[in-house]
């Protein structure tokens, strides 16, 4: 015990000294004009590179200003939004043709997408005893963690995991697709086994069942699940598909291959970026801070009740004093984010299948009400509005979906992009991804040991 607390006072003590020697004045960003998160002032990001996957588009240049407009995105040129209602209007899951969009920059025929999605169906299936070995032996409590580590696992299973040539990238890309729902929800499954005590579920995938599909089959114990359910669980995926090359995931796979290393180090870090709680993990801290209000406001239909309390979040005064309402804002998106435009016209279908109506209206209300609340009390350089983050958590809430699996959903649709960027990076044989940092520090003169 003893020993214990002398070693707190020690690390207590570095770490004062740490934290002292790493602050740098704020000023100082302004007067070298250093871009702060690759981003100036208003938002508009410092061009680093170039890609025809996906285009995320929020302003108009108007006589050199830029003028905010609806945001839109774009998967190869293709308006997301007419890609959601074409598939939806046909009555089709969307998820594997936009995969199949995203990498090969077409969309396909009916016979090339169904050789496609029989082509990934043949890939469900992890190498021999890997879900024993690394899945049920070593459960972890993190299912974000879990991906990283199998996938770094894969790279002993890859007879050649380090050629880079495209052909053996895209074999390896499309394994990785194919995979990741088992490695999520099997490491779940194991994790609520033995670290939650529940019954163990393990079920295969069916070959006639989509991604989405395929998700719910396994995840549940009864392997039911209704149309609608799995409708909007593949609406998820395909609005998480791909989101340009500057998002903070995307832009770490442009670096990290930029260096030449093998495709499974590259995925371990795009997930380790997507976990972070200003990424991938931002869905959770919705769910969290939407159960605080719910349990906090008395009556769901005053809105001078909510705005109040949003206030109270914002001052650091209500759920986890951050400072943040969470799923309000975007780095790009000012006037609105799409992916929340076609979410939220779905969203409301399957909370009046669920009886959650009354819960959608708090966060219709909250949708409205936050930006107003932000631009009273806060200077803001570009319009504030919801992102795909407000309403994914409550949608897979509804499905019945485990917190634990919110972030590993959005990089089971995010893989695909990933991988369609790491081909063109490596297809267009860029530089390694190395900006500048200006040092500040004052140079001084060594000082021996005994003058100390």
């Amino acid at each position: 015990m003893k020993d214990q607390t002398q070693n707190n006072k020690w690390l207590e003590h570095l770490t004062q000294l740490a934290s002292k020697c790493s602050v740098i004045d704020p000023e100082l960003y302004t007067r070298y004009e250093v871009k702060r998160g690759l981003r100036d002032i208003s938002g508009k990001g410092v061009l680093a590179g170039l890609t025809e996957i996906g285009e995320v588009h929020a302003y108009i240049i108007d006589e050199n200003e830029m003028v905010p407009c609806p945001g839109k995105l774009y998967y190869r040129g293709y308006d997301v939004e007419e890609l959601v209602q074409g598939f939806l209007r046909d009555d089709r899951f969307g998820f594997e043709e936009t995969t199949y969009l995203l990498l090969f920059g077409e969309l396909p025929d009916k016979e090339t997408l169904r050789d496609f999605e029989k082509h990934l169906a043949q890939l469900r299936k992890l190498p021999e005893d890997f879900t024993r070995d690394m899945i049920m032996k070593a459960p972890g409590r993190d299912m974000m963690n879990v991906l990283a580590r199998c996938v770094l696992a894969l790279y002993s299973y890859d007879n050649n995991p380090d050629d880079t040539s495209i052909g053996n990238v895209l074999r390896q890309c499309l394994e990785m697709i194919a995979y990741f729902p088992l490695l999520a929800v099997y490491g779940y499954q194991a994790y609520s086994h033995y670290h939650g005590n529940k019954s163990l579920y393990i079920h295969a995938p069916k070959p006639n069942l989509s991604t989405a599909e395929n998700i719910l089959h396994m995840l549940r114990p009864d392997s039911k699940f209704s149309k609608l359910e799995a409708t909007l669980l593949d609406l998820a995926l395909v609005l998480h598909a791909e989101h340009g090359g500057g998002n903070n995931s995307t832009f770490t796979t442009h670096v990290v291959t930029s260096s030449g290393t093998d495709t499974y180090s590259t995925m371990a870090a795009a997930l380790g970026s997507l976990k972070g709680p200003r990424h991938g993990g931002a869905n959770i801290k919705v769910v969290q801070m939407m159960e605080d209000i719910k349990k906090a406001i008395k009556d769901w239909e005053d809105e001078e009740e909510i705005s109040n309390y949003l206030e109270k979040i914002l001052n650091k005064q209500a759920f986890d004093r951050s400072g943040l309402i969470y799923g309000m804002g975007h780095a790009v998106y000012s006037l609105s984010d799409p992916r929340a435009e076609i979410f939220k016209s779905h969203v409301e279908e399957l909370a009046q299948h669920k009886g959650l109506e009354d819960e959608f209206k708090l966060y219709s209300k909250i949708e409205r009400l936050a930006p107003e609340v932000i631009g009273k009390t806060r200077k803001i350089y570009k319009g504030v509005s919801a992102n795909v983050d407000f309403y994914s958590g409550f949608v897979y809430r509804m499905l019945d979906i485990p917190v634990e699996l919110f972030t590993p959903i959005f990089a089971i649709a995010r893989i695909t992009g990933w991988s369609a960027h790491r081909i063109e990076e490596i297809v267009n044989n860029g530089k390694i991804v190395r900006p500048a940092y200006k040092s500040i520090a004052p140079r001084r003169g060594y000082i021996p040991m005994e003058q100390r």
